[in-house]
């Protein structure tokens, strides 16, 4: 290498001065092979030998026309005053849009970047916002017609999911209303297939949710068991599940939970349904406490934000009135606390947290009561008058509050004696009602009075005393109320009373936490109860003013009406008490007829009847016993009706409400009695030649009577 490289140097040497312009001489063919070879990266064939002796291939020398030797460049793009190499172009390239070749495709453009957006997550966003207005409005239709217009029905696994998770970290109520939605959702809008992904799912990210919701496992498996009960998830659920979920996870833990705690005990179903309860389960004792405990609170600290959200949790927005009168009579009572009572009362009034009719209806009842706040607080009417100016100045309390009624108070018409001894007596009847649980009785009082034009004040009345007691007597009231409807009430009794109990609803939720919810199961259970029609809450909802809380109670009913299973649920929905009996009634009768049908004795009959203690509900018998009648072409229960009618045990009213619940029937009953109608003409005759029937039923009188009445 270093030999070469000492004679390529020569040669340089050399043809540096045989090319110089000042020595110019042709060239020796040797030094044109070195060139060449050079070039190429071979050496010249013949060892320095002539280029004509070597066979050089001179096609790749390129000479211009002056002679002179020129170098050729690599991918033979040449040098000065060469065509270059190919599709070498001099300068820059240009479009010509008139070209005959032009094509569009070739015109310059820019990539322009773009968010590609997930189907799921703006699934997932748009039901956020769907199940947050529901837990605001308990409005079950709005939100399945909102989740049908949404699509996308093969993600509605997620919503399952999001549903529960969100009422997890909620109040009781939330956790109810989200059952009251599944059950509701449930084959119309989602399949049974979906929902057991979705609840497969918040079993795998059981681990998650227990991070931020300490109780965590024991509230999916009450929502677990609650969906067993409700039937929106079959049984198979938990073992199917128990197979794909690993041991240790708390999502085993959850399936063991639902299974051992809840679906095993003893009347599990009533316990898992009346769990959450669709309410606060707070009274109005606990929240005045807990309203007076953050007061003082927040007189101590002076954080306004704190005292905010802890009014905030409460949970309980139609009783903020509360809280204003409250804080007022604190501000009166400790006179360094106004400023902060002013601002907090200011900023829950600017946040919208305590609405305008809120803080009015707070100013009006510290109002009412400023006589007897006087003998504590000597100065109470005098600071009163200045809190009132200057709320209204500040702009969180109406000024109409100054126009509000005062003497001009409408004063019980004196000249209605009657209407007040009457309102006495029911007080007196209702309370002995409670104590004995004797309707009989009750009715034959009411008969006493002769005032049958005061019914609705009687139904008022009733449900008030009874929303202010324990779950028993709200239970006894709505038995009552069918009953009175059967024997002495109209139905237009029923609507007029309904309309005066929810004209008057908010000031019954001034003593009764939770008025309006208890209200609106009075009224759902008084349709499943046939002592109102659907179409009465229509007529009931025109009567009243629009956008008022007893429109709103209207509206809710109808939602708890439309749900799954609402018949069992509203039933049961007070627990305990009479309610029970009407449920296991019916079992009751059936057995005791097949033991009487078999071969048992009409007085042991009669004294099971008797036992039953529910006269109001012997039309169920009648029923029961005709359909028996029919399909075992027995006529054996005739004998039984007759004894129950020679001894009064079945009045004449509920004979006829068990033949017409028949009548109703007959086209259903057809179908598996062929002869239903000719067997049903027949005991309708035997009936009314016997005296257990008004003479008119069945007549076209009559059934143009019921006609109108439905």
């Amino acid at each position: 290498m270093l030999k070469t490289a000492a004679q390529n140097a020569e040669v340089m040497s050399s043809l540096s001065l045989s090319t110089s312009p000042k020595s110019p001489g042709p060239k020796s063919p040797s030094q044109t092979s070195f060139l060449l070879s050079e070039h190429h990266h071979v050496k010249a064939p013949g060892g320095g030998k002539s280029a004509s002796a070597g066979g050089l291939a001179v096609r790749h020398v390129r000479r211009t026309h002056s002679g002179k030797l020129i170098r050729v460049k690599k991918d033979g793009a040449g040098g000065k005053g060469t065509w270059g190499k190919l599709l070498d172009t001099a300068g820059e390239s240009r479009i010509d849009r008139n070209d005959p070749n032009y094509d569009s495709c070739e015109e310059p453009y820019d990539l322009v970047g773009s968010i590609v957006s997930d189907p799921l997550d703006e699934y997932k966003k748009a039901v956020v916002s769907i199940i947050e207005e529901y837990f605001n409005t308990s409005d079950v239709e709005v939100a399945a017609s909102d989740l049908k217009e949404l699509g996308s029905t093969e993600y509605h696994p997620y919503f399952i999911k999001r549903l529960v998770s969100m009422a997890m970290d909620r109040h009781d109520k939330e956790k109810e209303m989200a059952s009251v939605l599944l059950s509701a959702l449930y084959a119309k809008v989602i399949s049974s297939t979906q929902i057991s992904q979705g609840f497969f799912m918040l079993l795998e990210s059981t681990d998650d949710l227990a991070v931020d919701i300490l109780d965590a496992v024991d509230i999916l498996a009450l929502f677990i068991a609650r969906a067993v009960v409700d039937d929106i998830l079959p049984p198979s659920f938990i073992t199917k599940a128990r197979k794909m979920i690993p041991e240790a996870s708390k999502g085993f833990e959850v399936l063991q939970t639902a299974e051992k705690s809840y679906l095993s005990a003893p009347h599990h179903a009533e316990l898992v349904e009346r769990r959450w309860g669709g309410s606060t389960h707070l009274t109005v004792n606990e929240v005045k406490k807990k309203i007076a405990d953050l007061l003082s609170e927040y007189v101590e600290s002076g954080d306004t934000s704190e005292a905010s959200r802890c009014i905030r949790q409460l949970g309980v927005s139609f009783f903020h009135h509360d809280v204003v009168k409250r804080a007022l009579v604190l501000a009166m009572e400790t006179r360094t606390a106004e400023p902060l009572i002013m601002k907090l009362l200011k900023q829950a009034a600017d946040e919208g947290l305590i609405s305008s009719s809120q803080m009015m209806k707070g100013f009006v009842r510290l109002a009412e009561s400023l006589d007897d706040l006087a003998l504590d607080i000597p100065s109470a009417k005098t600071l009163f008058k200045s809190f009132v100016p200057q709320a209204i100045s500040e702009g969180w309390l109406d000024a109409s509050f100054l126009k509000s009624p005062g003497k001009d108070e409408e004063a019980p018409d004196k000249n209605d004696e009657k209407l007040r001894c009457y309102k006495e007596e029911v007080v007196t009847i209702i309370h002995e009602y409670f104590l004995s649980d004797d309707i009989p009785e009750l009715i034959q009082s009411l008969d006493d009075l002769g005032a049958p034009e005061y019914n609705p004040f009687f139904l008022k009345k009733l449900i008030t005393l009874a929303m202010d007691r324990k779950n028993r007597e709200k239970e006894m009231a709505s038995v009552l109320l069918s009953a009175l409807h059967i024997e002495i009430f109209s139905t237009e009794d029923m609507v007029n009373g309904f309309v005066m109990l929810l004209e008057s609803a908010e000031d019954t939720a001034l003593d009764i936490l939770d008025a309006s919810n208890e209200l609106a199961y009075f009224l759902a259970r008084a349709v499943i109860d046939d002592v109102l029609a659907p179409l009465n809450l229509d007529e009931i909802a025109n009567r009243l003013t629009p956008n008022c809380s007893g429109s709103e109670t209207v509206h809710m009913a109808r939602s708890l009406i439309v749900a799954r299973h609402a018949g069992e649920r509203i039933l049961r929905c007070w627990g305990g008490g009479t309610g029970w009996a009407v449920e296991d009634a019916k079992d009751k009768i059936q057995k005791l007829l097949e033991e009487y049908e078999s071969g048992g004795v009409v007085s042991e009959a009669c004294q099971c009847i008797r036992d039953l203690s529910m006269p109001f509900f012997n039309h169920e018998v009648v029923k029961k016993a005709l359909v028996m009648a029919m399909e075992k072409k027995n006529d054996r229960m005739l004998d039984l009706l007759q004894e129950c009618s020679s001894e009064g045990l079945i009045t004449i009213n509920q004979m006829t409400k068990g033949f017409g619940r028949i009548k109703d029937g007959l086209e259903d009953l057809a179908l598996d009695i062929p002869n239903a109608k000719d067997k049903f003409k027949f005991y309708v005759q035997h009936a009314r030649e016997r005296g257990w029937l008004l003479s008119l039923f069945g007549s076209p009188a009559s059934d143009a009577t019921s006609a109108n009445a439905s």
